[in-house]
C-alpha cells in the first residue's frame, strides 16, 4: 500500500494543537442554535461574506450589502464588481456539492481537474479572457500571486494537479491538513492564468466541509485572512519552499483561520437567528 504522504504534517511542530483548537471552535459552532431551523441561510450569508472577503484578497472591495445584491440581481458594472461576483458564483458551486448538515451522504465530487475547472469557471467568466475560463495555463507566468514567486512551468501543471488529486482523494489525514495542502498547493502551483486564489480558498471551504471538520460549512476563514492579508501570503510563500518548518506555518495559519472564522460564523448565525443581518 502507499504510504500516505499527509499523515505525517499533523505532527509538525504546534500543528497537532492547532487542529485540536480549530476543531473545538468548529464544535462550538455546529451546536449554534441557528442551525435547528436554519442552517441554510447561516452557509448562504457566510458563502456572501467569504466570497466577499476572498475578493478583497484580490483587490476588489465591496460593502457586504452589495454582494447580497449582486446574489439576487446579478453583478454590477464594475470591474470589482465582476471579480465579486465571480468569487460568489464560486461559493455557489461549492456549497452545492456540501452534504447537508446532518445527512448521511453528500453529492458526489466530479473528478478533480474537473471540480477545479468547474470552480474556476464559475469564478471567471465574467472578468477573464474566455480562452484562458476554466483551462490550465498554457503560459510560464500566470497573472496573479506573483508574490510568493516563481510559479512551476505550464507544462509540470497538469501532473502535479493530477497527483494533488489523488492525494486529496485518499489521504486519512486530518480533514484540515488535506484541506491546508490543497489550499497551499493551488496557491503554488497557479494552475490557472488568473484567479487561483479564489479557486484556492473555495476549495478549502469545499473540503473543511466534506471532511466533517466543519458540517455547517459556514467558518469564515476567509474574512480571517482578509483582515490580514500579508501573513496569509507570506505563509502561503513559506508552503512553497516545502521545508517542513514553513510546511507547518501554512498549517498553522489555515488552522489559526478555521478557529477564528468559526468565531466569525457564530456572529452570522446570532444575525441569522435573530434576523439582522448587518
Amino acid at each position: 500500500m502507499t504510504a500516505d504522504p499527509l499523515l505525517a504534517l499533523a505532527d509538525l511542530p504546534g500543528v497537532r494543537a492547532a487542529i485540536d483548537d480549530a476543531r473545538s471552535a468548529c464544535e462550538r459552532l455546529r451546536w449554534h442554535e441557528a442551525f435547528r431551523r436554519r442552517g441554510r441561510e447561516a452557509r448562504a450569508e457566510s458563502g456572501i461574506r467569504a466570497a466577499r472577503a476572498s475578493a478583497e484578497l484580490e483587490g476588489a472591495r465591496v460593502p457586504v450589502a452589495r454582494v447580497r445584491a449582486m446574489a439576487v440581481g446579478g453583478p454590477g458594472t464594475g470591474s470589482a464588481d465582476a471579480l465579486v461576483h465571480g468569487a460568489l458564483q464560486a461559493q455557489v458551486v461549492v456549497e452545492s456539492l456540501m452534504p447537508e448538515l446532518g445527512a448521511r451522504s453528500a453529492p458526489l465530487l466530479p473528478p478533480f481537474a474537473q471540480l477545479l475547472a468547474t470552480i474556476h469557471r464559475a469564478a471567471t467568466a465574467g472578468w477573464l479572457d474566455a480562452g484562458s475560463v476554466g483551462r490550465l495555463r498554457s503560459h510560464h507566468i500566470p497573472d496573479d500571486l506573483r508574490g510568493l514567486g516563481a510559479a512551476p512551468p505550464a507544462s509540470d501543471v497538469a501532473g502535479r494537479l493530477e497527483l494533488l488529486g489523488r492525494v486529496v482523494d485518499r489521504s486519512r489525514a486530518p480533514a484540515l491538513v488535506v484541506a491546508a495542502v490543497a489550499h497551499g498547493e493551488l496557491m503554488v502551483l497557479r494552475p490557472f492564468q488568473a484567479g487561483n486564489g479564489t479557486v484556492a480558498r473555495a476549495l478549502f471551504r469545499l473540503l473543511l466541509t466534506r471532511g466533517g471538520l466543519d458540517p455547517t460549512g459556514c467558518v469564515l476563514a476567509d474574512e480571517v485572512w482578509a483582515a490580514a492579508p500579508n501573513p496569509y501570503l507570506a505563509a502561503a510563500a513559506r508552503f512553497a519552499t516545502g521545508t517542513p518548518d514553513d510546511m507547518a506555518a501554512w498549517l498553522r495559519t489555515c488552522a489559526d483561520g478555521v478557529a477564528s472564522g468559526a468565531d466569525r460564523a457564530v456572529a452570522v448565525a446570532d444575525a441569522v437567528r435573530a434576523g439582522r443581518l448587518d
